[in-house]
């Protein structure tokens, strides 16, 4: 119902003198919820004439009330009626507005294979994965990754030697490319070999990650001191450990010591310390970690470490874990704060979330077929602007090709609009299908069939 408040302002105590046409279609209402009534505002401006008044004034103001939720695009301003707890959440949350097409945190993803690497025939012999951040270095792109090249695929836990690889990830180095690009690359060679016993990393070296500070180079990695999956170890354990270069292009000298220590016993990351993820922000090294928390399945979360120097000490947070969810979680400087892709695992998997402290996260927007092990292109990540511009684009891998007796993965290229500076409509659109193949790739197992079809031909008539 449309409500229109009207105050009349009477002016002088003179003779009328104004004609009163044009007005006859203008009408005063009462609120109708204490009294009926409607005044023609031409009878009014009779009552004051005969009462000697020279006019009067007519203000409006108060809103027009719909009978229900506005139509068209959903206000900026919430609404003063009541509102369901999804659209309270759409004001109430943190996704920073109210459309996924205006929301700088949403984006879908598209995909693109690389150029300029083999993987001898897809045999299982050679796996590229885990790419880090990709940085801008001498006029062209950098990128670091895993690399295991061995005489077999992955053997699992029982049939892992000193030869032979019990993970995609176990036997592994630090190999790294350049591209001009971000399309075709060019394999440059191994950065980080395994090190020489007892120092961690000898097992393998994996999952790196890239840090500029004050013009040198550091790579953080996973330095295994066990083969993944050996007996008497909780499935992948191992600390983190790191290098340095004056040069992308290396020599790369170790550390030769644990950088991030696991947690003590008892506490979540007391086994696994996994994926170290380096920014500079605030003036000081925030290193994003994973852990594995155990449980069936199995509980992944994200803690932070800080530190003032890039081999530490690194002092955790006292609110770890900072994030609840994700596996190989990708962060970005954005606006003041700090965003994150988390995928994978856990009660919100697939969001983008957002702490403008970088340790408070919530989540921004809710997407699909989030990259796994993203290593996006940040050309902000080391500036500590505290205006983050975002991201458009990096490195992902697709995981587990060949199984169940060549499993490798491969590096592929994703673009995406998740930037300040960028707006890519076509990257915002939420109502993406994909073929019936895809679905039915997710099939029941036999044991779920049988199960099922059982539970039908008994059900009681």
């Amino acid at each position: 119902m449309l409500i229109r408040y009207i105050i009349i302002v009477a002016l002088t105590s003179v003779a009328w003198t104004q004609p009163l046409e044009g007005i006859f279609d203008v009408h005063a209402h009462c609120d109708p919820d204490k009294i009926r009534c409607s005044l023609d505002v031409l009878e009014v401006a009779k009552m004051y004439k005969d009462r000697g008044f020279s006019g009067f004034v007519v203000m409006t103001f108060g809103a027009d009330k719909p009978a229900g939720f506005p139509y068209g695009n959903v206000p900026d301003k919430k609404p003063d009626m009541p509102l369901s707890a999804a659209m309270n959440r759409v004001y109430d949350n943190n996704y920073g507005a109210r459309e996924v097409g205006n929301n700088e945190l949403f984006s879908n993803f598209k995909y693109t294979p690389l150029e300029g690497f083999d993987y001898h025939g897809h045999d299982g012999t050679v796996s590229r994965r885990d790419a880090t951040k990709v940085i801008r270095a001498n006029g062209k792109y950098y990128v670091w990754y895993t690399r295991r090249q061995s005489s077999t695929p992955p053997r699992g836990s029982k049939g892992g030697t000193d030869t032979i690889p019990s993970r995609d990830w176990d036997l592994a180095e630090i190999w790294y490319a350049t591209s001009e690009d971000g399309f075709v690359w060019k394999e440059q060679g191994v950065a980080v070999p395994r090190l020489e016993k007892p120092f961690a990393g000898w097992r393998s070296v994996s999952t790196p990650d890239i840090l500029v500070w004050k013009g040198k180079y550091y790579l953080y990695y996973q330095a295994y001191l066990a083969m993944p999956g050996a007996p008497g170890t909780h499935g992948d354990d191992c600390p983190v450990a790191a290098s340095v270069a004056d040069s992308p292009d290396g020599p790369w000298i170790p550390s030769n010591k644990v950088v991030i220590e696991n947690g003590p016993p008892g506490t979540w990351d007391q086994y696994v310390i996994h994926d170290p993820y380096p920014l500079i922000y605030k003036g000081k090294i925030y290193l994003y970690y994973k852990g594995e928390m155990g449980g069936k399945p199995w509980v992944r979360a994200q803690g932070l470490a800080i530190a003032n120097h890039p081999f530490g000490p690194f002092e955790k947070h006292p609110l770890n874990p900072v994030i609840n969810s994700g596996h190989e979680t990708a962060l970005f400087p954005f606006k003041e704060g700090l965003a994150a892709l988390v995928s994978r695992h856990g009660l919100e998997h697939n969001t983008i979330q957002y702490a403008p402290d970088g340790v408070n996260f919530e989540i921004a927007a809710i997407t699909a077929l989030l990259p796994i092990a993203p290593g996006a292109y940040i050309p902000d990540a080391f500036d500590d602007t505290g205006d983050g511009r975002g991201i458009t684009w990096g490195l992902c891998h697709f995981r587990n090709l060949g199984l169940p007796d060549k499993s490798h993965s491969i590096l592929a290229r994703f673009d995406c609009d998740l930037s300040l500076d960028v707006h890519d409509p076509e990257m915002k659109i939420s109502d993406i299908f994909f073929q019936p193949e895809v679905y039915f790739n997710f099939d029941l197992s036999e044991k779920q069939r049988q199960r099922i079809e059982k539970a039908a031909r008994n059900v009681a008539p």
